[in-house]
Formats: C-alpha cells, sequence, structure tokens
C-alpha cells in the first residue's frame, strides 16, 4: 500500500510565518518612522549650514560690532524667502544664534504630535562660552546644536545624530 506525499503547508505552518512577520512589521514600522523624521530634520539642520558660516564669516572679520537680530544677511522669513520644503524660517539673533522653523514634520512621540518646531545653534568660543554682542573677532570653538536650553523643540530622538545637545 503506497502512502500518499503531503504537498503544501499545514495551517499551523502558516500561523507561524504570519506571526513572524506581524513581529518584524511591529519592531521594523516605530523603527522606520523614527528614521524617516531624522531624515527631515537633516533638512533642517542643512538649512542652517549657510547661516553658520556667514556668522563664522562675520564674527571674525567684525571691526565695530556685531549685525542686529535678523541683519546678519542669512535669514529667511516672512514674505521674504520660502526656505525649502521642511524649514519655514529661518531667524539669527545678536549673538549669533540660529533659530530653524520647522513645518510639516511631527516631532514628538505625543498621540497627536505638534508639526514643527524649532532647532537652535548657537555660537560658543573655544572654552564653550556663549558669545556676546561684543565678541568682535572671536573665535568660534564649535557649534552648539539642538539643545533645549537654548530654544530647541524638537525631541532629541528625531535630531540627527550630530546634533543632539552638543
Amino acid at each position: 500500500m503506497k502512502r500518499s506525499i503531503q504537498k503544501g503547508f499545514t495551517l499551523i505552518e502558516l500561523m507561524i510565518v504570519v506571526a513572524i512577520i506581524g513581529i518584524l512589521a511591529a519592531v521594523a514600522l516605530p523603527a522606520y518612522q523614527d528614521y524617516t523624521v531624522r531624515a527631515k530634520n537633516s533638512e533642517v539642520v542643512l538649512a542652517a549650514s549657510s547661516c553658520r558660516t556667514t556668522i563664522t564669516e562675520t564674527i571674525q572679520s567684525a571691526s565695530s560690532e556685531l549685525p542686529a537680530a535678523d541683519s546678519w544677511g542669512c535669514e529667511a522669513f516672512g514674505s521674504k524667502v520660502n526656505p525649502s520644503q521642511y524649514v519655514a524660517e529661518i531667524h539669527v539673533d545678536g549673538t549669533g544664534k540660529i533659530m530653524v522653523t520647522s513645518r510639516g514634520i511631527a516631532n514628538s512621540n505625543a498621540a497627536t504630535p505638534a508639526v514643527g518646531g524649532i532647532l537652535s545653534l548657537k555660537p560658543t568660543d573655544s572654552a564653550g562660552a556663549a558669545l556676546t554682542t561684543t565678541s568682535i573677532g572671536a573665535t568660534i570653538g564649535k557649534w552648539t546644536c539642538g539643545s533645549t536650553a537654548d530654544g530647541t523643540t524638537i525631541a532629541s530622538k528625531f535630531l540627527p545624530g550630530s546634533c543632539r545637545g552638543n
């Protein structure tokens, strides 16, 4: 008597495969969503790069006084300009601190996250102290990026690695 050979999958095997796919999706989807938000926020950081260069050159070559707020020549706000898809405005205060307002990006884990946020980049001297309006000719030691103390409202996990409060 010949036995018939089983062909195909049993129901339990199919259920196990569906469960494994479900577990992988539950882990991968939030990580991917965070990654896409970080990618969008990297455009926000990039928008401040040209301003960073302008501010560094201005501070190092200034002879009398630093420009007033929003007079550095790299700002974008109001009817002046539409910087990019994810950047609404760029402001610079009298000490060179850049404040970039994002748009179209959910920057928190809240059930109904606020869309948009503010990213700050602040120049500091070689000792790490904040520059003042009298810091004419100073050398900028580093830029502090993403610090909540400086006004950043975007959650740290949604900022690029190079811009998490350092």
